[in-house]
Parts: structure tokens; C-alpha cells; sequence
């Protein structure tokens, strides 16, 4: 099991979000909502309308530049776009401290290129959150740099916790992580729009069929996530000899479903690859 830190009861101190896209904005309502309080959280965007916006929403700070935000907070979470992060990093290179902490959802940005940015000891944090952050209900692979240590690492799950869950990993593992969970929602939404359609043509309406594959998903999620157990183990409690499920399940291994999908991680994850070395 992935190695996990307890949130801790202490205080981030102040923390500073530079972008706040959709990513950015679904990590500072968590934060705001579960964690710290407004008057602790700072946001800074070229859009200020998305600033005024969030402000108004959560009552968070808004700050207007980069520089005047990097003064303010103790951890600085970059979540700008990722061919942006050099420009911005070198701007603020004087200014970020050893005392303080930079987590960055940068895809395809390794730890040792953004210390490269920053002055020598500056502790940072590479963290590939997914989708779902944004309903609360992320995953999150955290991986520290060279002087990133375990209080780091605590308080950068107790961030990514207030969106979801959250593990710790090393970076060479990051790449995996963007194939599986980054770009598996996705997979994900293609397999129950597949279930709509197959509702459909079976003679539901479009929002029965809708309505049941959503919740057929959440529910077989659910189970195994609760449980713990292998889904091997409830795919045979499914599946009667001869049954419904059984016919159902002989298609799909006629269609080579698992290859398929395997195939499709594998693609993501080399395409990560090839991104970060780009």
C-alpha cells in the first residue's frame, strides 16, 4: 500500500494558490471548506475575473501579482499552466524562501527542473491530482523533491485530502499515475456513455438509461472501495452460471475489454513520458 500521512492538526499557516483554473479553483474550496480558513488563503490569476469571482465565493484574498502573493503565504501552490512555469518560478526566484513550500500540478514537470527555478534549498512538491477533485472526490500522487521532508509532505496531504484522497509516490512513478488516474476518468465517462447508449438501444428512455449508469458505476465503486476486497471477488457474486451476467461478460472478453483498457493506460502513460522529455 502507497505510503500515507496523517493530516495533521496543525496549522499550514498562510497558503497561496497562482492559477486558478479548474484545477486551482476546486483545491482552494476544499482547502477553504475543510481545512483553512478564508482569511488564511490567498489566489492570484491573469483572469481577474475568475479572481473576483472566487473571492466573492469563498471571502479568500485576492492578491495582484505573483511576487505580492509569494510574500504573503507560507506554502505557494503552483497551478498555473504548465509552459508557464519557468517565466513565472525564475520571476519569483529571490523571493521564495527555504521556510516556505512550493507543491506544483504542473503535468510533465519534474521536481528537479523546478528547483532549477528557485534558489538552493527551497523545498518542493510534485503532486498529479485528477478530475474528480473538483466534487471533492480526488486521488492525488504526491512526490517530494530533494529537500522536501516529512512535514512537507504531511501538510501537502492534508491539502490534497480536503479534495480527496491522497498517497505518497516516487516521481518516477508519476508518469503510471497520469496514464491510470489522470486520464482515466475519461475511460471512465466513455464506459457510461457506452452503458447510455446500449440502455437505449435495449428500449429505455435516454434518462433511465442515464440514471442507471451513473448510479450502476457509483454503486460498483462504492463496493469495492468499501470493502476492500479483489473485484474479481464481486464479479463472481454477480455472475450466475449460465446467468444474465455471464453472457454479458463472454462479449466482453470476445471484445478483449481488458486488453483494450490495459492498452489504453499504457498509451496515456507513454504519452506522459514523452511530454515530460519534450
Amino acid at each position: 500500500m502507497p505510503k500515507q500521512f496523517k493530516t495533521p492538526s496543525s496549522a499550514i499557516g498562510h497558503f497561496g494558490a497562482i492559477g486558478i483554473g479548474n484545477m486551482g479553483a476546486a483545491i482552494i474550496r476544499g482547502v477553504a471548506k475543510k481545512l483553512l480558513s478564508n482569511e488564511q488563503i490567498f489566489v492570484t490569476d491573469v483572469d481577474q475575473t475568475k479572481v473576483d469571482e472566487l473571492c466573492q465565493e469563498l471571502g479568500v484574498h485576492a492578491v495582484e501579482t505573483v511576487n505580492h502573493l509569494v510574500e504573503k503565504v507560507d506554502v505557494i501552490l503552483y497551478s498555473a499552466k504548465p509552459n508557464n512555469v519557468a517565466g513565472i518560478l525564475t520571476q519569483v526566484r529571490e523571493l521564495v524562501k527555504p521556510n516556505q513550500l512550493l507543491i506544483s500540478i504542473a503535468a510533465g514537470i519534474p521536481t528537479v527542473k523546478l528547483e532549477s527555478y528557485l534558489a538552493e534549498s527551497v523545498p518542493v512538491i510534485r503532486v498529479m491530482p485528477n478530475i474528480a477533485v473538483t466534487v471533492g472526490s480526488g486521488v492525488t500522487a504526491i512526490s517530494p523533491g530533494s529537500y522536501a521532508d516529512e512535514s512537507h509532505l504531511t501538510k501537502s496531504q492534508a491539502i490534497f485530502n480536503a479534495v480527496g484522497s491522497s498517497f505518497i509516490t516516487e516521481e518516477k512513478q508519476l508518469d503510471a499515475v497520469t496514464g491510470l488516474s489522470g486520464s482515466g476518468p475519461a475511460f471512465v465517462f466513455l464506459f457510461i456513455e457506452a452503458l447510455i447508449d446500449a440502455g437505449v438501444h435495449v428500449g429505455l428512455s435516454h434518462e433511465d438509461a442515464h440514471q442507471l449508469a451513473v448510479q450502476t458505476v457509483l454503486g460498483a465503486s462504492k463496493i469495492i472501495d468499501q470493502n476492500g476486497e479483489h473485484p474479481a471477488i464481486w464479479k463472481s457474486r454477480v455472475t450466475t452460471p449460465a446467468g444474465t451476467t455471464a453472457a454479458g461478460l463472454f462479449e466482453l472478453e470476445q471484445g478483449r475489454f481488458r486488453s483494450i483498457v490495459n492498452a489504453a493506460v499504457i498509451a496515456a502513460t507513454e504519452r506522459a513520458q514523452e511530454l515530460a522529455q519534450a
